[in-house]
């Protein structure tokens, strides 16, 4: 049976998805998320699914670092992603960052349909507006590749650290000890080749729908 993920906060949105899967893939077995964390433990959950329906504006996905942290760890799951955001650039920075379709929710439920059949046929669903934008920058895909190095509980320091989330903050919601977090944190410097917490954010910053290039350190462009 083919097993669909959804992850989307908005619930009216999740089930024009269902409708638009139903004509697309009948009898697909389905699994949804509302959130970020809920979106890490379903996937962690379902090694074997057949496709990711990901929203790029998913309250903590922070940009496009979540899509570059699910490819590094499920590099089998695709993953489509469905945003309200309609650049081009925006379109073709996720497709570079490992996305195997993108649709805008502005799409009707027939194209919709034709991108999830496309991507589970083994296919990439790229707009043609997405298609003649410029790539990500040297500087980006740096970045990216830094993410990708990132464990799972690494990858969830910084974002809670993106957060403005103290230690003892940090700890108490990952269950774990502040020497714990510091050690995952010191891990996390090093991998991004950072040398504090606020360069840290900084440099993941890179990864933002609408990145500040004056508040990334020169070195991390």
């Amino acid at each position: 049976m083919t097993t669909l993920l959804i992850a989307d906060d908005h619930p009216l949105f999740r089930e024009a998805l269902r409708g638009a899967i139903s004509r697309a893939v009948p009898n697909a077995r389905l699994r949804e998320a509302h959130n970020v964390d809920a979106l890490y433990a379903m996937v962690e959950s379902e090694p074997d699914a057949d496709l990711l329906m990901l929203d790029l504006n998913m309250p903590g996905v922070h940009g496009f670092s979540a899509l570059v942290h699910l490819r590094a760890q499920f590099p089998q799951l695709p993953v489509l992603m469905v945003s309200a955001r309609e650049e081009p650039a925006v379109m073709r920075r996720a497709l570079d960052h490992g996305a195997s379709g993108f649709v805008p929710k502005s799409a009707d439920a027939e194209t919709l349909a034709r991108a999830v059949a496309q991507v589970l046929d083994g296919d990439r669903f790229i707009p043609e507006a997405a298609a003649s934008a410029v790539g990500v920058s040297p500087g980006e895909h740096d970045v990216a590749a830094r993410l990708r190095d990132l464990t799972p509980q690494q990858f969830r320091v910084l974002q809670m650290l993106g957060d403005g989330m103290l230690n003892k903050q940090i700890a108490y919601e990952l269950g774990v000890s502040e020497a714990t977090v510091k050690a995952h944190m010191t891990a996390v410097l090093r991998k991004l080749g950072a040398s504090n917490r606020t360069q840290a954010v900084l440099i993941a910053g890179k990864l933002a729908v609408d990145p500040d290039p004056e508040e990334i350190p020169a070195d991390a462009r």
